[in-house]
């Protein structure tokens, strides 16, 4: 046997990518299965590896985890990405369905906060209420810190199927709850968990199939979301005066067990396992300053999301001007103008770049929350007034359908944002990491939306304006985001 030291054998690298150290990691072939043809394929150059999409990225720069991404080699120096085909849109159904439930859920939250502090939780305020709620975001966030590196190590599967059996439990138990902390148990930590268990596979996933179509692919599998968010707050409105609260969570059980099925059957990574990864994050990628405004951005956006989705149908409510029914439905219109904001973004993304499409959505968000929700809070303070009633009614709805389209974004594009300033390997983790930093942004904002709304007095503005703040702080960082990798030039696709 040699002498010579032992370890993989490094190929030809170029000048401007110098190795640090030996390689000292088995290589790993990607292959293309047999039903994806390689001519609609998308192939990532060995000196982009580092990137899980290199648009606009400049090649000799590197992020703070380049002896980790070197250590990576391909499969004739190149990851190859199907970009179609049946089995890759078979995932994105997957995820589709998966997203149903998980983000179909949170966005019906607004549903059950209504609903509860009329009825089971009608002694408690506004804020303490809002705990609940926000544990449950807090916790579909948090928990990623784990299952996105575990989905690195071990791919998608078990994880769903975890939390497909969390979430259906919570629907099921959800009815026999009558008590403050059954509903902060089994609706905020339950439901929370089994969130997180659902949405950080399904939607890491889609990312080992697309690469210049990523942003398209993500934001299909993300409409699922939007869909149950139309789908849910409509049931329930029926459900709730006809078989009462048990039945109709059960009913929703029931829907959950059909797409959590499909889930776990269509969903997977194509990109092998690696069961020697460790499965903590890395905090190092925080020296990426780039990542690190990235982050802070997303964790502001989520601060401010939630607040609508939450608390629209109990303003609607509040205003008089609209039924209690239609007021329900409000949730549905919301949903219905994200459902198409979650496709549409993702396919112009893809065309003029994600953080330029993610910027102009959050211009949006913010515009809309600040000339469309503003005045109509301000209207609903004063005096009651026919011209008032009408023109409260208008703003209502047109904001919830123009936000929701602009909001959807804030869903499908952040995973795409977040894997162009990665590797691909390393996806899931880079995700979920910034996801547990906002998970702290979450668990705050619907409990201090319920406390300025006391302390207007019942009035909504206050909460408005800290909605309008959050996106323009938001918008902020994503532009300084864009501006460390590319510049501040603005025809630039990034």
């Amino acid at each position: 046997m040699s002498n010579e030291q032992k370890g993989s054998k490094p190929g030809q690298v170029a000048q401007r990518h110098p190795l640090t150290r030996a390689n000292t990691i088995p290589s790993v072939e990607f292959s293309i299965p047999p039903s994806l043809p390689q001519e609609h394929s998308t192939r990532c150059p060995p000196h982009l590896i580092h990137c899980a999409d290199a648009q606009g990225k400049p090649e000799s720069k590197h992020g703070p985890r380049d002896e980790e991404a070197q250590s990576y080699p391909a499969d004739e120096d190149e990851i190859t990405y199907p970009e179609g085909g049946l089995a890759a849109w078979l995932v994105v159904l997957g995820s589709f369905s998966g997203t149903i439930v998980a983000f179909g859920m949170m966005n019906t939250v607004g549903i059950f906060q209504s609903y509860l502090s009329e009825n089971q939780l009608r002694g408690y305020n506004e804020s303490t209420i809002g705990w609940i709620f926000g544990i449950y975001v807090f916790l579909a966030f948090f928990c990623g810190i784990q299952w996105g590196p575990i989905f690195d190590s071990h791919g998608p599967r078990m994880l769903i199927l975890a939390g497909s059996i969390l979430m259906c439990l919570s629907m099921f138990l959800l009815g026999f709850c009558t008590q403050y902390w059954h509903f902060m148990l089994v609706f905020g930590v339950l439901g929370g968990i089994g969130t997180s268990l659902i949405f950080t596979p399904a939607i890491s996933a889609v990312g080992h199939f697309f690469l210049e179509k990523r942003g398209n692919a993500t934001g299909i599998a993300a409409a699922g979301g939007s869909l149950g968010g139309i789908i849910f707050p409509l049931m329930l409105q029926r459900l709730f005066p006809s078989v009462g609260f048990a039945w109709a969570t059960r009913i929703v059980g029931f829907i959950f067990v059909f797409c959590c099925a499909i889930s776990v059957a269509l969903t997977r990574s194509r990109l092998p396992p690696k069961p020697g990864q460790r499965v903590m994050p890395d905090l190092r990628i925080f020296k990426d300053k780039a990542y690190t405004l990235l982050t802070l951005g997303i964790y502001f956006m989520e601060w401010g999301l939630f607040v609508p989705i939450t608390y629209i149908t109990s303003f609607a409510i509040s205003t008089g001007v609209l039924s209690p029914a239609f007021s329900y439905q409000i949730v549905a219109i919301f949903n219905a103008g994200s459902c198409i904001g979650r496709w549409v973004p993702g396919y112009i993304a893809d065309v003029l770049g994600r953080f330029n499409s993610m910027i102009a959505a959050l211009v949006l968000c913010a515009a809309t929350t600040m000339t469309l929700w503003l005045p109509a809070s301000l209207l609903a303070s004063e005096s009651s007034n026919p011209t008032h009633a009408i023109v409260i009614k208008a703003l209502i709805i047109v904001y919830a359908l123009v936000f929701g389209f602009s909001s959807g974004s804030n869903i499908s594009l952040t995973p795409v944002c977040v894997g162009q300033l990665c590797e691909t390997n390393q996806y899931g983790t880079y995700y979920a990491t910034c996801y547990t930093i906002v998970s702290f942004g979450t668990l705050t904002g619907i409990p201090i939306a319920g406390a300025l709304i006391e302390a207007a007095g019942g009035g909504y503005w206050g909460v408005v304006v800290w909605t309008g703040l959050c996106y323009i702080v938001a918008l902020g960082c994503f532009i300084c985001s864009r501006a460390c990798k590319v510049g501040w030039k603005l025809g630039v696709k990034f």
